[in-house]
């Protein structure tokens, strides 16, 4: 039996309670992408590394800076194209950038066992995981890491095209363990910018395009933690 009248709902309850389901749903979908585009990337690398005839004719020749480059194009072609693309053209635009992606990873299987792949793929999706759900819960406004870690990525960078000609072992593993702290970052600062998109409210085609490009910050975030891991924990097949 009730007494007195039914309790009723708080207008601006409904509202919080809305937004964060819409949140929810927003961010799952970024995560959905992320995640195909990882396991895409993962079966195109792991069948072009177990098929001589197609990996010999590109690993074996100048061909192979084309195909490691390709994915950086595909990266500046869709972050400056993306809001004149329809949707179904920006979805296919990051399915054919993870595939590419992995036709350039399959060098990884070359180089290192598998088993030492799978064991630094979990401790990336670990690691990543922690960072990303810490970028999405915590109430720190994460704004200012943007500069000093674009500044590490910079420097990174550099870093690396430097010793393409030096070939120092003890810069490449500076490169690494800087380049693991700087991804560590960059997994929670751009989990929380993608979380603050949603907040802008647009139309659902834009949102859907929100969605990829948040899809592609988190896959170039873990995709380059699990290299810089994998340098630095990963096995040699020699």
């Amino acid at each position: 039996m009730a007494f007195g009248p039914e309790p009723r709902a708080v207008p601006g309850q409904i509202a919080v309670d809305r937004i964060d389901e819409g949140l929810r749903s927003y961010m799952l979908s970024v995560y959905n992408y992320m995640g195909l585009g990882l396991a895409l990337t993962g079966l195109v690398a792991f069948f072009v590394a177990a098929t001589p005839a197609i990996y010999e004719p590109i690993f074996t020749t100048p061909l192979k800076w084309v195909v490691m480059l390709a994915p950086l194009g595909f990266v500046f072609f869709l972050s400056a194209r993306i809001g004149s693309m329809s949707t179904g053209a920006a979805q296919a635009t990051f399915w054919a950038f993870a595939a590419v992606m992995g036709l350039s990873m399959a060098s990884i299987f070359l180089v290192f066992t598998g088993a030492s792949i799978a064991r630094v793929f979990f401790i990336t999706a670990g690691t990543f995981g922690a960072m990303s759900l810490y970028g999405y819960t915590t109430k720190r406004d994460l704004t200012n890491w943007g500069s000093f870690l674009f500044m590490g990525l910079i420097g990174i960078i550099i870093a690396m095209v430097v010793n393409i000609f030096l070939q120092s072992p003890a810069l490449y593993f500076a490169i690494s363990a800087i380049g693991v702290v700087v991804f560590v970052g960059l997994t929670a600062y751009d989990t929380q910018q993608i979380k603050e998109m949603y907040y802008e409210g647009d139309g659902a085609d834009v949102m859907t395009k929100k969605t990829i490009m948040g899809a592609l910050r988190l896959y170039l975030d873990f995709i380059n933690l699990f290299v810089m891991l994998l340098q630095l924990f990963g096995q040699s097949r020699q």
